[in-house]
């Protein structure tokens, strides 16, 4: 094949370049970017995918966030690869503020007077995976199967993520919205200005040598 690779990367280069890619994120975000700009589709559609894609990495669904992302775009009427694009915007640098700015809001919204950070988030998305491996392990053996951890996990941790997520991923889907789609627009006619001229070049090049001949 054409594009597979002459060595194949391991499992923990995988998950290397999960955490940072080769080039490091200035240049995965440049490629991102450039490629959205440069969907064959309708600007309006691109913006409608980017914002799914923005909303959707605010959610604590680790895993389906391209899934979510594609159907949610397809819901709004929008390009899908933006949506599918549009999910780098939660990165390992976002991570961190998408956390802490969900889990305040949902904290305020179901009035709590605590907040899970990070590091607390992902080690209950950990316990819940050991406990519900567990749990498995008890239909075959004599031990209790006990959903404590996940009940505390989804009352302290997922609930208030799910909804502060879907409000201020919502917020800044629409902004995505907003900012992407009159940069796209600018794009596309300083584009078409670009092809113009060249065609306008050519054909006036075409003219002089039909002249001379």
């Amino acid at each position: 094949m054409v594009f597979k690779r002459r060595s194949p990367r391991s499992f923990l280069q995988w998950l290397k370049n999960m955490a940072y890619p080769d080039g490091g994120w200035q240049r995965a975000g440049s490629y991102v970017w450039h490629r959205l700009r440069r969907l064959p589709d309708r600007p309006e559609r691109i913006a409608k995918g980017i914002a799914a894609g923005v909303m959707v990495s605010f959610l604590p669904i680790f895993g389906f966030h391209f899934l979510s992302a594609a159907a949610l775009a397809w819901v709004l009427r929008g390009n899908i690869l933006a949506a599918l694009l549009g999910t780098f915007f939660g990165n390992p640098f976002t991570f961190p503020l998408i956390v802490v700015g969900a889990m305040e809001t949902g904290s305020l919204i179901l009035g709590q007077g605590h907040m899970a950070t990070p590091r607390r988030v992902m080690s209950g998305f950990k316990s819940v995976w050991t406990e519900t491996m567990a749990n498995l392990h008890a239909l075959i053996t004599p031990a209790t199967a006990s959903w404590e951890q996940t009940r505390s996990f989804y009352a302290e941790v997922f609930l208030p993520y799910m909804l502060g997520g879907l409000v201020v991923g919502s917020i800044f889907g629409v902004i995505a919205y907003a900012v992407s789609l009159p940069i796209i627009r600018a794009y596309r006619a300083r584009r078409e200005r670009k092809l113009q001229k060249r065609f306008e070049r050519a054909r006036r090049a075409a003219q002089k040598t039909g002249q001379r001949n």
